[in-house]
């Protein structure tokens, strides 16, 4: 059974936006006659169960009512974790005054840690190296936030 994964991502997409809240990320995992599809969202208070539960529901009447995957399938919706690099300048605003992993785009490959002071436009401030720097987001190749227990 082959799906069109262009077609659901978009439609997927198109649901959690309508819903107010930030599409991350989209994946497909398992064989044709299992698939996963992972839905990875975001929103600046954070993401909740209550959120996970609606956009499930929601996800889950569009590839049915679409008939996008008709093969069984399980659907998972959650949070992208903090494990995974912020993708979108809109994930950043939860995380002033955390510290996180960068790399840029101009220096690949070296990494530098930073604590994330602010946001203007498209541009972050972060104190790297006990220096103030404004980093356009566009410049940024990865970035991680640095959890410590």
């Amino acid at each position: 059974m082959k799906i069109n994964k262009s077609e659901i991502s978009s439609k997927i997409k198109e649901t959690v936006e309508k819903l107010g809240y930030l599409f991350i990320d989209l994946d497909f995992r398992g064989n044709d006659r299992n698939i996963i599809v992972e839905v990875y969202i975001d929103k600046e208070e954070g993401i909740t169960t209550s959120d996970c539960v609606e956009l499930s529901r929601a996800c889950g009447n569009v590839i049915e009512e679409g008939e996008l995957i008709t093969s069984k399938y399980r659907l998972d919706v959650s949070s992208p974790g903090i494990d995974r690099p912020l993708k979108y300048i809109e994930q950043f605003k939860k995380h002033i005054n955390r510290n996180f992993e960068l790399e840029f785009e101009n220096q690949v490959g070296e990494k530098f840690n930073g604590k994330l002071l602010g946001i203007t436009d498209n541009n972050l401030k972060f104190e790297i190296d006990k220096k103030t720097e404004e980093v356009k987001f566009k410049n940024i190749k990865s970035a991680k936030v640095i959890v410590r227990f």
